[in-house]
This record gives structure tokens, sequence and C-alpha cells, in this order.
């Protein structure tokens, strides 16, 4: 796709491509110069939104009480060393 660079040196990149890559206003276009071309790489913008639905499809347990997360970490935490005590024993 050829693009004609405007007067300020700006060019347009196209909405396929930014809707395939996800970039939306407001991101940082960083460029490179690479030999005879230049490379482009977007970052979005830092966001105050929560990661936890993004996490949601792996929850399998909902926590609500200190109590029941106290639990939870003990017996995680037996769990790992329970494995890490079988592995030894598998590898002696």
């Amino acid at each position: 796709m050829a693009l004609i660079v405007g007067s300020k040196g700006q060019i347009v990149i196209s909405k396929e491509i930014r809707d395939k890559l996800g970039v939306k206003p407001g991101w940082i276009a960083l460029e490179r110069l690479t030999g005879d071309h230049i490379e482009v790489y977007f970052i979005p913008p830092e966001h105050e939104e929560s990661l936890k639905a993004s996490l949601l499809p792996y929850i399998k347990t909902h926590i609500s009480s200190d109590k029941e997360w106290d639990k939870a970490r003990n017996t995680a935490w037996d769990e790992a060393v329970e494995k890490k005590i079988i592995r030894r024993k598998k590898a002696s």
C-alpha cells in the first residue's frame, strides 16, 4: 500500500492495519530507523483498569475473608512442598 507523505512529514496508518494490531487513539508509536526503512512499534497507554477481567477465565474459586485467604495460601504452600518432596524422592 502506497501512502502520500503530508506537508508535516506525516502518514496515516491504514485502518486495516490499525484494526489488526488493535491500535487505538492515544497509543504511542515508536519508530526505529533500520537501514533504508523505518519500523514502527505501538504501545498502549497506561491505564487504571483492573486486570481482574483478563484473569476471570482462570479463576476457579472465590475467596471472601481473610481466614479463607490464609487457608488457601497454606494449602497452596503445602501442595508446593509436597510436590518438591515427591520430586526429590523420585530423583534419588
